[in-house]
Formats: C-alpha cells, structure tokens, sequence
C-alpha cells in the first residue's frame, strides 16, 4: 500500500492542472462506467501531442473517450478494458483497445498482488459527505484496491451520480490528493429493450425453475431481463438478490415487492450488487436507499462466498456452446465482443450453494451475412475462448428446451445439445456426433 502523508490536505485544482500530472510512459485508472471521469478526461485529451505510451485501464466505457477520439492512430494514449461495452468493442475492432483477461472477483487482488502501482488514478465521484468520504455511487467493483496502489489520488466531483449505500464504497478525503469540479453530465443510461418471443421462451423455462425465497444473480442481457418481467407475471416472492450488477429488471422486482432477502444468510434484508447500469429510474431506486449494498466486487463475485446463500439461481447468456458443453460467452472466432465478467464464478458459486442452479442461455440460432446459423455446434469457431468449461455447466436453455448436463457423459452431453438446438439444425448435429465419436453407435439412453 503506497502511504499518504496526513499533514497535506486535499487540494482544489483544475481539470488541466490535473491533466498536466500526467508523464509519458504513465499508467492512469479511469475506474468503471460510473465512475470514469469526463472533464479530466477532455483535459488529457488536449496534452495529446505532448504525451507518448501512456496506458489508461478501463472497463465498461459508457461514452466516447476524448483522449482515443484525440488520437485515433493510438500515438499517445493505449486504452486496455476489464470488460467491454459497445463502443470499447469498436475501438477494440479499430485496434485501439486491448482486452484484460480475468475473473471479474478476482480483479481487487490483481491490484493487490500482481500489478505495479498506478501512477494516476482518477475517479468520477459524488460530492464528499457527512463523513467525510466521496461516495464512488453505484460502481464499487475494485476501486478500493487501486487507490491502495496509486501515487496520485484525483477525484472528480459530480452532483449527479446516486448516492449509493455500501462497504468500502468512497473515497475519504484524507486518501485525496486533488479534488477537481465535475461537469453536470447524468450518469449514462444503459438502453433495456423489450424482450422478443425467444427471450420470453427462454426466460419461461427458467422461472419455473425459481421458487420462493430463491437467491438471484441475473446477468446482463434481454434473456435475463426477460426473467424479471416474467417473475413479476408468475408472483414469485420473499426473493433476495446477490449479484454482480444491478439491473432494471431487479429493480422492477424490488419496487413490485417481490425482493425481501429475508431467507438470505448473507445480508438478509438488503439486495447486495458491485455495480449499476440501466435506466435513471433505476438509479433513482438506488439514491439513498438503504435496501441496497454496494459492495467490493471480490465480495459479490467470489465463489465461496456466493455459496453461503442457500438456493443460488445464477442466470447467464452465452453465445455458443458446442456439443460437450463448453460455453463461448465473449468473443467470434479472434474479435473480442464482451468479457468474462462474473459468469463463471456464479456458476461454480451458485453449484456450491444448498440447492442452487446456474442457467446458461441462448437462443437457438442467429443470422451472421444472411445466412441463419445454429448456435450449439459440434466444434466453437475457431479462437473462440471458453468462457466456462464443459465441467462447469448445470443447466442450458434456449426456446426449445432446458437440459442438465451435470453428471453427462460425452454422448449423453450431446445428446441433450441436440436436442434443444433448433429443429432444422438437428439431423445435421448428430451425424457429426457420430461421424467425430461423440455418440457410439447403437447405444441408447
């Protein structure tokens, strides 16, 4: 832990002040979604041409950054995610973003252990309370481990974030080194679009899987969110919710009354997430609402942790599987779409849990160059990265069926695939099983 010398007060400064901390060859931590900074970021931007090789660790970038819109030929600034979204996956397609591979859970201890420290860290936060803290509001994740291990402390001060309840979720201002004055930006909303007709066929199958008093983890996505609208629909109650992020879709169960957590062991009564994303109404539900604990990602993420809640549901998109089972769930071939993010720690979390079950889902088909394809397939695409191994999966689900794969062998595995892949693709799945060896011949089930 790099020490901070308590006899120099934080110090009000400008947004270019700030920027010209920043040397060539620098390592900065711009945070996660919420928390990643904009009028420090536009002040970089403006040093462009003075500045060479300095690297800024990212995830989830919710807007356009201007210090990659100022260099779009990557001469200064190199930008490396934790996980992306839309516009870091451009930027990753036009060669200007780089992947960091990980467990979302494990990602405080890389900082702890296997990283050098940060020379500059700066992070979007609301305005310093009562106690002195700036709250980070709804993106907790790792941020305390990085300022353990930043030489420079820069907070940004927004009045617009939520304020948001939670452990080791601020800043105090005796950490700060410099304090600079936000812009009047709202948080960025995350658009939830209707779920189709394969959402709710999917979502269908795994509500009838979830009872009263389950324990959610509910990933992003329309299939995920489409859980949530069909449990409002089946009147499931007394639920609790520990997950990694916060959704609409939760937040549409809480203000229903469905989501009590008062058969939760851990946090009983409160709806325990690491980060927000959705619509202002949802972080509107989050402002200074006790019901809700923002907490340190390595709390909400971590298998062994996860597991001392009884009756774990953990729900998750892939985006193809193969007829073993090995769920791809973040990348087309060698182009890296998304991230791993948390789907394999709740799967393995939600297996140790009393009772638990991980969904894995998808649908059945997509259409890539006008050509429909089959999402199970006997081989992934090649480079394709296994997102969760074939050891790992409980359940899979797309419109035309659910499957356990727990206790499968090779041929039963495949048998199963096949047999909630889409009607047209079938026939054509089970002469390669049995070309390739997956399915002897002349044994049945």
């Amino acid at each position: 832990m790099i020490k901070r010398s308590a006899s120099a007060p934080a110090q009000h400064i400008s947004a270019a002040q700030a920027a010209a901390m920043v040397k060539s060859g620098d390592w900065l931590d711009y945070g996660v979604s919420l928390c990643q900074p904009d009028v420090f970021d536009k002040a970089l931007a403006a040093r462009a041409s003075e500045l060479s090789n300095v690297k800024i660790r990212n995830c989830l970038s919710m807007k356009p950054r201007a210090v990659l819109d100022a260099d779009p030929e990557g001469a200064h600034f190199h930008w490396f995610s934790w996980h992306f979204s839309g516009y870091d996956r451009k930027k990753h397609d036009a060669g200007r973003c780089n992947y960091l591979p990980l467990n979302l859970g494990e990602v405080p201890d890389y900082y702890r252990r296997f990283l050098a420290p940060v020379d500059v860290v700066i992070f979007k936060c609301c305005p310093m309370d009562d106690n002195g803290f700036f709250n980070f509001s709804a993106a907790n994740l790792w941020h305390r481990a990085v300022l353990e291990r930043a030489r420079i402390v820069i907070v940004e001060v927004t009045e617009n974030n939520p304020y948001v309840f939670g452990t080791d979720n601020g800043v105090h201002f005796s950490e700060v080194d410099y304090i600079i004055e936000g812009d009047a930006q709202l948080p960025t909303e995350l658009p939830n679009p209707p779920p189709n007709d394969i959402d709710r066929a999917v979502a269908r199958l795994i509500t009838a899987e979830i009872n009263d008093g389950d324990c959610l983890q509910i990933g992003i996505g329309g299939m995920p969110n489409a859980v949530c609208t069909l449990l409002l629909e089946s009147g499931a109650k007394n639920l609790g919710v520990h997950t990694e992020m916060m959704t609409d879709g939760i937040g549409a169960l809480y203000k229903a009354g469905r989501i009590t957590g008062e058969h939760k062991n851990l946090n009983p009564g409160k709806i325990a997430y690491t980060f927000a994303l959705g619509s202002a109404e949802l972080y509107e539900t989050l402002n200074c609402n006790s019901d809700f604990e923002c907490w340190p990602v390595d709390y909400t993420n971590s298998p062994h942790i996860i597991m001392q809640n009884n009756n774990v549901v953990s729900i998750n998109n892939t985006t193809q599987i193969d007829l073993q089972g090995q769920a791809a769930s973040e990348t087309d071939g060698h182009r890296h779409i998304s991230g791993t993010g948390g789907q394999l720690q709740f799967v393995r979390g939600a297996y140790a849990s009393k009772n638990g079950k991980s969904f894995i889902c998808l649908a059945s088909t997509y259409d890539k160059k006008g050509e429909r394809r089959s999402r199970i397939v006997l081989n992934l695409t090649a480079g394709n990265v296994v997102t969760t191994p074939r050891s790992d999966v409980m359940y899979v689900v797309t419109e035309f069926g659910l499957v356990c794969l727990k206790g499968k062998s090779v041929a039963e595995r495949a048998l199963a695939l096949i047999s909630i892949a889409h009607p047209d693709f079938r026939a054509g799945l089970e002469q390669q099983a049995f070309e390739h060896g997956l399915i002897p011949r002349g044994v049945s089930f």
